[in-house]
């Protein structure tokens, strides 16, 4: 079956994959339809690293061609990847509490409030090689939290060119720019490349 495996079963990321992979021939499919059931133990010192983990071991269940993302929030006052204190690590109940603590850090720290958020793509393909594509969305850290056009740090990167927050932004404004669909797009020049599509 020409399929691509994408491992998630998150409804918006796979929304997203089956958009900016159309018109290659391929069903998109996530984790789950593909048949792979459990989960996936991550924790490595990389969103690339994290993402090939995730892939290798959906592959190694599926073949074919597996693609997984990992990706968060870079605060380079803060130290950096894997993506600073991911939402799971960071303290408090709430995403908005998460996100004031996180401001509050970022304040205590000093220093410059350059940060991005980064997705990194993994593609396993069907001979077991590895591709990877990693994409970025600039910013800074905000003075407050703005916005619900997001999740998790959405309210909290500030997009200079914009004059907001990446959760105050329209959609369509989000899709040019998102870190995920450039780097989706990246994958899908490689795919294309690696597997003479077209």
């Amino acid at each position: 079956m020409n399929r691509i495996v994408f491992a998630t079963g998150n409804k918006n990321k796979i929304r997203e994959i089956r958009e900016i992979m159309d018109g290659l021939g391929f069903e998109i499919m996530t984790m789950r339809e593909a048949g792979f059931e459990g989960e996936i133990e991550e924790g490595a010192d990389s969103f690339a690293a994290n993402s090939e983990i995730k892939a290798k071991t959906v592959w190694e269940k599926t073949g074919g061609i597996v693609l997984a993302d990992d990706s968060g929030l870079v605060i380079d006052c803060l130290g950096g990847e894997p993506g600073v204190l991911s939402a799971r690590y960071m303290e408090g109940h709430s995403y908005e509490e998460k996100n004031a603590n996180l401001i509050e850090r970022v304040n205590q720290a000093g220093g410059a409030r350059t940060a991005r958020f980064v997705a990194n793509i993994c593609a396993v393909l069907p001979d077991g090689s590895v591709e990877h594509a990693e994409e970025t969305m600039e910013g800074v850290i905000a003075e407050k939290v703005a916005g619900n056009g997001g999740f998790g740090y959405d309210p909290i990167l500030y997009l200079l060119e914009y004059g907001k927050t990446s959760a105050e932004i329209t959609e369509e404004e989000k899709n040019a720019i998102s870190h995920r669909g450039k780097a989706l797009r990246a994958m899908r020049e490689i795919l294309v490349k690696k597997l003479e599509i077209g």
